[in-house]
């Protein structure tokens, strides 16, 4: 599930100020390479069980990943359940629960980068 209108698409950040950000709001960046970036949150439904996660990318607009003055640029935020043995489904009904936790670690992160 793709979340639109969240404002974070087309913000703008230097790397060590969205890492830092985002570890705050409780964000890891797992993936990357020199021009790329994802961040994800791990939502676990108690109900079901069933883990999701939270998912920001960034692309680098300036600058490679490897430098901390590196500017990215938020490009799209989705969420997705976690299958096995490794992967992220999007298609299946997201718990309001969990899109609950998600929207706000979107406000968190969100108020964050525009300070």
């Amino acid at each position: 599930m793709i979340f639109e209108n969240t404002g974070l698409d087309g913000l703008k950040s230097d790397l060590a100020y969205m890492d830092e950000s985002a570890e705050k709001v409780g964000f890891i960046r797992w993936q990357w390479e020199y021009y790329r970036a994802t961040y994800d949150y791990k939502i676990e439904d108690n109900k079901t069980k069933s883990e999701y996660f939270l998912r920001i990318n960034t692309r680098a607009i300036e600058g490679k990943l490897e430098k901390p003055d590196t500017i990215l640029s938020v490009e799209a935020v989705y969420i997705g359940r976690a299958t096995f043995p490794h992967g992220l489904e999007y298609e299946s009904e997201i718990p309001s629960p969990v899109l609950n936790v998600a929207n706000e670690k979107i406000k968190e992160l969100k108020e964050l980068l525009e300070a």
